[in-house]
Parts: structure tokens; sequence; C-alpha cells
């Protein structure tokens, strides 16, 4: 639930304003083109909406809960990058992101931090996928049954 959550929220606040996402993106400063910047900036946010309302209705979750993860792995390694190469940026992960004020501090630390927290989340739902109230229960009725325990 937490996972899910905290991407669709971070979707949200970015699909009303795609032009910011754009900068966002642009504000890691990675050498690629243009386009490129441009496509992810405008198909992330609704790639987070998407994976976070499947995570939460609990939509083939083992696999949806992976991408959660690997979502928040790569968003470390970017955040790791910028930290690394000096950039002073917002990391735009739960906010519209872009380019810090020179009065502004960088939250890299806290942001890898609660990422990590987020894998930990993913890695739980990979490992108990499982819940009475998702869709996969409504599909598969017989993967979240409890286990009779010998009774």
């Amino acid at each position: 639930m937490i996972l899910g959550g905290v991407i669709l929220y971070a979707g949200l606040i970015k699909i009303g304003d795609l032009p910011q996402s754009v900068i966002a993106v642009k504000a890691y400063e990675f050498p690629i083109s243009d386009g490129l910047e441009s496509f992810l900036g405008n198909t992330l946010p609704a790639v987070e909406v998407l994976l976070g309302l499947a995570i939460l209705v609990g939509l083939v979750t083992r696999w949806t809960g992976f991408l959660g993860g690997l979502m928040m792995a790569v968003y470390i390694a970017a955040i790791v990058s910028a930290w690394a190469r000096g950039l002073s940026i917002d990391c735009g992960c739960l906010t519209p992101g872009g380019f810090l004020d020179s009065d502004q501090q960088t939250k890299y630390g806290l942001d890898i931090l609660r990422d990590v927290g987020l894998i930990v989340c993913a890695a739980w739902l990979f490992i108990f996928p499982a819940s009475r109230l998702s869709v996969d229960a409504w599909i598969h009725p017989s993967h979240s049954k409890e286990p009779d325990n010998g009774k």
C-alpha cells in the first residue's frame, strides 16, 4: 500500500504540469537528447500513476511491486549521480522538481533513504503478494487463501 500510494502521489503531482516535469528531467543533466528528456518528462508521470494504481488495487502485485522497486533503484542511481556531480537540484520525486535556488539545500540523503525504504516495501510485495482485497484475489482466488496449517 505504501509503495503504491507514494508512486501514485508522485505521478499525480507532476501529471498536471508536464512542462515542469520535463524541466525536472533536464535538471539531472544526463548526456541524452532533448527528445528523450522530453519523452521521459512527459511520460513518467503517467507511468507512475498507472503503476501506483496497479499496486494499490493489487493487480499483478508481485510484478508491479517489482517494477516499483526497480523504478526506485533507477531513481536512487539518478540522485546519486546528481549528488556526485555536484548538481543542486530538487530530485522531482515527490515535488515538481528542477533546479534549486542558491539559498536552497539539497536533500539527497533523505531522498535516497526514502527510496531505499520503498524498495523494502517493493520486496515485501514481491515476496508476499497475496491479499484478500486485491484484484489478483478476484482473478485467482486460490492465491490469496490462508494456509490451513494441517487442520
